[in-house]
């Protein structure tokens, strides 16, 4: 594997990947962590912050926002992360717009907090994520009372904040980022927030909210919080991502003879739903709690390859797979066909995710069946290799390069440096897995 002077990378084919290794800091729960001490009375500590570009965009936008933050340890790294937090209601009045880069999670769970801060603030964003669909956040937020002014429901946003009222609010469609965004506007607001599912999402704001000190109700698939309640610092460790070990995990399941293991990993159970379409797809899986922080389990995952079944997907599965499933669909690649339905969220992430990753499939030689809400996948030979492009999605260059393992030549994806966003490092540890 190689890089050149711009953003290419060339995979080759694997014959089998060995080893023992420990992932970034889990994304989801580093962007919560940081918000969640930022409106606390006091400084909190954070170990093992994830180091991806979407999660230095919360620290930046907290910074302008007036909380104090230090980090120790370096770029390429998880870091600990001192922040000293303002209260509910404590931040500054920024003085100029707030970048949050290419993070949506950034962009929807700030809109919620802002909207209860007694000042206007505008949040952007590079261009993929000005083309990212708000309107699931602001809708919720005006009913509380919020006013979010953006064109075509899309960022910029501009949060005129003020006095919020809390809801009982039924997203049309299970999102953990609305929810999210919910409850935190709900701690803003007077009287009591609830939010009810129709299927499950990941409750690392649930968790954490509760470590923080704030009573948490939980009725049959509903979520409350109540209005003013007081957060305390903490010290955190964040666990591994399993969104990033589960690139490690379909690459294991795929390749002959391979046996990985990732320690220190969350094991949050509305995080593994893969390890599951893993199982189904012939791979053995072992997993092992070892540890809790913040109220996630923290433990192993071994991974060790099975003769390849075909896998279904279906729309009951998508919510808690909705990261992983570009890299469940790069199991096609290896002999497996694969079929997902439900998915149509998928259009609306970093790129349009279904329409980029049958590209990227169909160009190293996989047959993709696109669809309005998903893809079917399968080949009729080992793919011979090509070239594919990133498309500006971290997600869909990494399992890319996990599809790549099958050819019988290298692949060369273009755009690849932005696996930076979630996983700096991504390709030298595959490189350790061959080695």
């Amino acid at each position: 594997m190689s890089a050149s002077a711009s953003t290419s990378v060339t995979v080759e084919p694997a014959r089998r990947l060995r080893g023992r290794l420990h992932v970034p800091g889990d994304k989801s729960i580093s962007h919560r962590y940081a918000l969640l001490a930022a409106l606390a009375h006091g400084r909190s500590t954070i170990a093992g912050y994830s180091a991806g570009a979407d999660c230095r965009s919360t620290l930046g936008c907290l910074r302008a926002l007036g909380v104090e933050i230090r980090e120790k340890g370096g770029p390429d790294d998880s870091s600990t992360v001192v922040v000293d937090g303002l209260g509910l209601g404590g931040f500054a009045r920024p003085a100029q717009p707030l970048d949050a880069g290419n993070s949506g999670t950034t962009t929807r769970l700030l809109a919620g907090i802002l909207a209860g801060h007694p000042f206007d603030t505008r949040i952007t964003g590079d261009a993929s994520l000005r083309r990212r669909p708000m309107r699931r956040v602001i809708d919720p937020i005006e009913r509380m009372g919020g006013c979010v002014e953006a064109e075509n429901g899309r960022p910029p946003l501009c949060i005129r904040g003020g006095p919020l009222s809390g809801i009982a609010y039924a997203p049309p469609v299970a999102s953990a980022q609305v929810k999210s965004a919910v409850l935190l506007a709900g701690l803003h607001a007077e009287g009591t927030t609830q939010v009810r599912e129709n299927a499950p999402t990941r409750d690392h704001t649930e968790r954490a909210l509760a470590a923080f000190g704030v009573p948490v109700g939980h009725d049959d698939g509903a979520v409350t919080v109540a209005g003013g309640s007081s957060l305390s610092p903490l010290a955190l460790s964040v666990p591994g991502d399993p969104s990033s070990a589960a690139f490690w995990a379909v690459a294991a399941a795929a390749v002959p003879d391979s046996d990985v293991t990732v320690e220190a990993v969350g094991l949050n159970p509305t995080r593994t739903a893969f390890l599951d379409v893993l199982r189904r797809a012939g791979a053995e899986v072992e997993t092992r709690v070892t540890d809790i922080s913040g109220g996630e389990p923290i433990g192993r995952i071994r991974i060790r390859f099975g003769e390849l079944r075909d896998v279904a997907v279906g729309a009951g599965e998508v919510p808690g797979l909705i990261d992983e499933l570009p890299v469940i669909g790069a199991l096609a690649a290896h002999g497996s066909a694969v079929e997902v339905n439900g998915a149509a969220e998928l259009r609306h992430k970093e790129s349009d995710r279904i329409s980029a990753f049958a590209t990227g499939l169909r160009a190293i030689g996989i047959r993709v069946d696109e669809r309005p809400d998903g893809f079917r996948a399968e080949r009729d030979a080992p793919p011979p290799g090509g070239a594919v492009d990133a498309a500006g999605d971290h997600r869909l260059a990494m399992a890319f390069a996990i599809a790549a393992l099958a050819g019988t030549g290298p692949s060369r994806i273009e755009g690849a440096d932005v696996v930076d966003i979630s996983y700096p490092g991504f390709f030298a540890v595959l490189d350790s897995l061959r080695a």
